[in-house]
This record gives C-alpha cells, structure tokens and sequence, in this order.
C-alpha cells in the first residue's frame, strides 16, 4: 500500500527517536532500574515536542493532524523500539482523538494542546472494571449530579499510565434506571482531583516499563462541564475509541514482532551448526519466510483500516480484523525468534524474551481475540 509523503516523514522521524533515545532505555526501563522510569518520561516529553501524542489531532489545537496511517507507523516504530512507550503513546494519542471527535469547544481549548506538547505527561482511560472488561455495559462506577457538579465513585481496574497520567477519561453510570448499556457517559478528570487516587501499579508479565493502576472515585467532585459527549451517550463513544485503539495496538504488536524478528535474523546469520551458519538452513529459512509472510499482511491489513479510518468510512470491521490478526501473528513472530535463538533466547541477556513477554498482552488488551472474532462475525452476518 502506498505512503503519502506526510506519512513516511513523520514515521522516519518516529523511527529515529525510537532508535536514538527509546531503545536504549528498554532493557532499563524493563527491569526497574534506577534512573529508568524518569528517562522514560523525558522521551514521553521528548516525542511530544516533535508532535507524537496528537498525531491524528486538529493542528488548530495543537496536534500534528496527520491522519491514522502515520499513527499506525508511529506506535509501530516505537513498539519495535520500547512496548512500553508504544502502548503509552498509543492511548495518548487515542485520549485526544475522542476529545476532537465529541468533546466541547472549551474542552478541546483546554485539554487537546495540553496533550500535544507535554504538559500532560500521558492521557488515560478509565474504562475497564473487576465485571466489566469485554463487556463494558456492566460498569458499576457512578456519576450522580450534586448542585453544579458531577461526583463520582467507583474503582477502575488496569489503567495504562495512571501513575503519569495528567488527564483521564472515565466512564460512569448515569442513569441506573436506563437500559444496560444505555445510561453510561463519560466525563474528563485531571490529575490531582480530590477524590482521584491512584491504586497500587500492578506487577505484570510484560510491558513492566508502563505503569497500570488500580484508580478509585471517591466522591470525586467534578463539574458540570467535564460531562463528555451527550449526558448517557458514553457507550458508543467507548465503542468508537476501541476501534480506533485497535489500530494501535495492532501496529504496537508489529512493531514488537518486527524487532524480535531482526534479533533472530542477526542472530542466526553469526550462530553456526554443523559447520554452517544457521541462516544457511532451509529450515529456519522458511521459519523466517513464514514470519514475514505474517507481519507484512498485518501490516497491509493495518494500514487498511487507517485508510478507512481516514476516508471517514467505516471501520470498525477492518480495525478487528487488524488487531486480531496482528496481534495473533506477533505471538508467532516472537515465538519462532526464541526458537531460532534455541537456548540463548530462554536468557535475558537476548532481548527475544522480552519480546516475547510483551507482545503477549496485545491479544487481549483493546479486546481480546475472542472478542475481535465475534465483533467480524457480527459484521459479516449483519
């Protein structure tokens, strides 16, 4: 599929922060060392001055206004480079683009160039809760109005960036009486509210550079003006923010994929067995020929539903398949790199296993596989 100009700079330029300033502090930030998280957070300053976390935002506030295929070959590039600055970006950029698509007047004044440039570290959702992940119709969180404000109570669970971020966007019941589903609505909350506390970070299997919390209302008082979108219209902009999050977690997964894949291919050309390079082999020739076969239809299925996203089409569909494909053949991707690796993958001196242990959440964060199969299938037998 063929590039615009636009595009392709924008995605070279991404691909030499990523190479200059984020992969040298993956392996760091991975394993909690000290220094790693706050150099993390300059490169989070560092992408924002050069129009990374508003790539898909009005220039009139502040954003680079570059469309969905150059946020897909962003997050791809930084996926390759670091997954935990992938993904935060990723939601960064996705916080933003739902502000531009419903918020207000005021609220994008206010908040979309404070996402642009940096002052805001990071943007978050506060969507998934103990009962409602696949299934966000059964959220428990409540909005009621008191006076000219909005209080809010309620715990949110695995929020990306929680610990950083400087705005969030929170789902809450409105109108318990409503049909499930039907009286949810969103609303915009900074950091520092009274009432907003961040949850203790969770200890995961991969992407353990990207802070996830839990993150609790009590009786967190908002105002009337933080209300986004229509009062109970809060459903169907969740369901349009995951397909356009779709779209960057598949690229986040082929950026993993592709780095592993390089690490392989480095690795095989100098390793030799009986007598010959690896690389030499007709076996892991076509191990390799698979893989690639895989990545580069993940990535033509991405940039599809960019395309679609960008045309103003729907696109629900063709982000679903994005995501599941994507993601499922990162698994592979990284899984056939370990392998090639043979025991020196099974070692963190090989960076095959954090490949592995990162890209294992793209099947399931943003939907799972499961839940991109039955979206696809409802679209084809509507």
């Amino acid at each position: 599929m063929l590039l615009n100009d636009d595009a392709r700079m924008i995605a070279d330029a991404a691909a030499r922060i990523a190479e200059e300033h984020i992969a040298p502090n993956a392996v760091a930030l991975d394993r909690g060392a000290a220094g790693s998280r706050e150099a993390f957070l300059a490169n989070l300053k560092r992408l924002a001055e050069n129009g990374f976390m508003a790539v898909n935002v009005p220039a009139a506030y502040g954003g680079t206004e570059a469309g969905a295929a150059a946020f897909a070959l962003t997050v791809e590039a930084l996926g390759k480079a670091c997954a935990a600055t992938g993904v935060t970006v990723s939601v960064t950029n996705m916080v933003g683009e739902v502000i531009a698509a419903v918020g207000s007047e005021e609220q994008k004044e206010t908040y979309l160039p404070r996402l642009a440039d940096g002052t805001y570290p990071a943007g978050a959702f506060c969507l998934t809760e103990s009962g409602a992940g696949s299934d966000p119709a059964g959220l428990k969180t409540r909005a009621e109005m008191s006076g000219n404000e909005w209080v809010l109570n309620g715990s949110k669970l695995y929020i990306t960036s929680a610990a950083y971020a400087g705005l969030f966007v929170v789902w809450a019941v409105t109108d318990p009486a409503a049909p499930k589903g039907k009286g949810i609505s969103a609303f915009l909350v900074e950091a520092g509210t009274p009432g907003l506390v961040i949850g203790r970070e969770e200890d995961k299997l991969g992407q353990r550079g990207s802070a996830t919390n839990e993150v609790h209302f009590e009786d967190c008082r908002i105002p009337a003006g933080a209300l986004l979108g229509p009062l109970n219209g809060g459903f169907r902009i969740a369901a349009s923010e995951l397909a356009g999050g779709r779209i960057g977690i598949a690229s986040l997964a082929l950026g993993i994929a592709r780095a592993a894949t390089d690490a392989a291919i480095a690795y095989i050309r100098e390793r030799e067995q009986f007598g010959k390079p690896i690389a030499a082999m007709q076996g892991p020739q076509w191990m390799l020929a698979d893989t690639e076969t895989e990545l580069e239809a993940a990535r033509l299925l991405i940039l599809n539903a960019a395309a679609l996203k960008d045309a103003g089409e729907p696109f629900g569909k063709a982000a679903s398949m994005a995501k599941l494909y994507a993601s499922e053949a990162a698994q592979r991707a990284t899984y056939v790199a370990l392998q090639l690796h043979g025991g020196a993958g099974y070692i963190k001196d090989h960076s095959v296993e954090r490949y592995a242990r990162d890209v294992r959440i793209t099947t399931i964060y943003e939907g799972t596989s499961e839940i991109q199969r039955m979206i696809i299938a409802r679209e084809i037998l509507a």
